[in-house]
This record gives structure tokens, sequence and C-alpha cells, in this order.
């Protein structure tokens, strides 16, 4: 199992990425109730996904990295890979699944990176396995790995610097790799701040596993919210979501598409599915009242799903 970060390394990933991740704004949002919103989609690449890359790749020696790095990916922690890869003159593949938005696709190219498209179960064998036919060099987990999520860990301690009376983190929950990072930050600084985890109904595996008090395997529909969700929870993220967080909010596609909506109107605030998620389940007032801040994970959407949710349309 892959054990969770101590608050000695989510300080020490802090030092490392300091040169390639962006310390993030927190702002305030325009609505009743005390909302505010960590900017994660303002980093270089659009996603909080370059912290933990960064930090994983960073810790690497130059004999791991001397036939290049390859990750499994939907699009954000692709990027955040190839954009590391990219400065140190590595190459990066990328195994993606056949369903990843264009958006992302296009991205992960620009930065330099080689694309091995795939069906999406050989995609999730690949977290299963750690392998795939005809990879080679270092590969980096985009959820379970301690250094990963050491990374990711540092928004927690950002969060307590801009907001030390928080009361209630919600968090987008795909891997579970950012929840996990950021609690394991939150739990030895502050730990009666609450850390909830945040899924979509079409993709909502972990508050079914937390009820039953084991993995269960869930229905999964493709949606716009393509940065989280899954069939099933990953065994060893289970148990540090069952250790770490204080359940998990499961919101509507029509409440995500709605948060989307607020943010461009409200914040000027450009989020993908994912990124809003966690705005929904506050505006919902499921995760209670009191100083709630969201995790705003990424900004990378389809300018023609954007487009649709602007207009008030109706997306799967």
């Amino acid at each position: 199992m892959t054990s969770r970060p101590t608050l000695d390394e989510i300080g020490a990933a802090r030092d490392r990425i300091a040169g390639t991740a962006a310390r993030t704004p927190l702002v305030r949002l325009d609505v009743d109730g005390d909302v505010y919103l960590k900017l994660e989609n303002v980093q270089p690449i659009g996603s909080f996904k370059l912290r933990g890359a960064a930090n994983a790749i960073g810790l690497a020696s130059p004999g791991e990295l001397a036939n290049g790095v390859w990750t499994a990916s939907a699009g954000n922690m692709a990027q955040g890979v190839a954009w590391c890869a990219r400065s140190l003159g590595a190459a990066c593949t990328v195994v993606v699944p056949d369903t990843a938005p264009q958006a992302k696709l296009v991205a992960i190219e620009r930065l330099g990176a080689q694309l091995v498209l795939v069906s999406p179960d050989e995609w999730l064998d690949v977290f299963r396995t750690r392998e795939h036919k005809g990879m080679e060099g270092l590969f980096v987990h985009a959820f379970s790995d301690r250094n990963v999520m050491a990374g990711n860990g540092t928004i927690g301690l950002e969060l307590l610097e801009d907001l030390p009376d928080v009361e209630t983190v919600l968090v987008p929950y795909g891997g579970g790799g950012l929840s996990c990072g950021i609690a394991s930050a939150l739990r030895e600084l502050k730990p009666g701040c609450r850390v909830y985890a945040c899924e979509v109904e079409t993709a909502a595996p972990l508050a079914p596993s937390l009820e039953a008090g084991e993995p269960v395997r869930v229905e999964w529909a493709k949606t716009f919210v393509d940065g989280i969700g899954a069939p099933e929870v990953f065994p060893e993220m289970f148990e540090h979501a069952r250790e770490l967080l204080d359940g998990s909010l499961v919101v509507t596609l029509e409440e995500t598409a709605a948060a989307v909506r607020l943010l461009a109107e409200r914040a000027h605030v450009i989020a993908e599915g994912a990124g809003a998620v966690p705005v929904a389940a506050a505006l919902s007032g499921r995760a209670g009242g009191g100083k709630i801040a969201c995790v705003v994970s990424g900004g990378n959407i389809d300018a023609a799903v954007l487009a649709v949710i602007l207009r008030g349309g109706r997306l799967r």
C-alpha cells in the first residue's frame, strides 16, 4: 500500500516545486455565506497536477530519468508530467483513454509528449498494474504515489496561511491523490477542519464505498465532468480516504454546470467540470456553514462545452 506523506515531506515538497508550480490565490466568492476559491486553474498547465508531478520528478535520480518518463492520465496529470519532462529535456509518453477531451489531448501534444490512446478499461488497468506494453522509463502514478500526494498537500499549507480559520475544505475526488494529500497536511496542522471529497452523480464510487466500509463498483457514464470519476475506488486510496476524509458529497450534473456558469459570471474564473464540483457542493448546502474553501482543481475545459454551459444548455 502506498503510504501517505508526512508533514515534513509536504514542507520539503513545497520548497522543491517552488520554481515550477505557482502559489495560487485564494479569493472570496460573491455568494451568500463564506465561500472561498483556491484557484488551481491558474497553474501554468491549468491544473493542480503540476504540483505532484513536479515533486515526484524532482525527487527522481538522473538514472531513473534516463529513459524518459510516462504516466496514465485523462489529461491534466499528463500535462503536469509533460511540462516537467520538457524542462529537463526528457522524453514523455502518456497512456490516455480514447474518451479524453480534445482540449486536453491538444495541450499534451503541445508540451511535447507522445500519446498512446487506449480504451477506458485498458487505461484504468494501468493504475492497478503500473505497467503497459512498450512503456519504459520512470512511471509517475497520477494519484497513488507518496511523492505526488506530498506535492498536492502543499495546497493545504497555503490554505491555512491564507485562511487560518477555515472550517471546511471541499476537494474534487478522482483517484484520491488531491484530497488525501491536502488532508494529510490539514490533519496535522488543523485537525478540527473538515475535509470532504466531492463527486458527481454519474461517477461517484467513493460515497457508497465509505457507506459500505469497503470499495464498491458503480455505474460510470462519460460526461463533461471528465477530470474526476471512475467505476471504482482503488483499494489503497480507499484506506487513506477512510482515515483522512470526513465523507464524500455528491452533486448533480445540473448543479455542476450551474457552478461552472456562476464561476465565470461572478468570479471571472474558467473552471472545468471537476473544478466546479466543490463549488456546487458548497452552494447546495451539503457542506454546512462556516468558512468553506473550495479547491478549483483545474480550468481545462473544451471551449465548445463551456459555450453550451454559459448559454444554459444541457450537457451530458
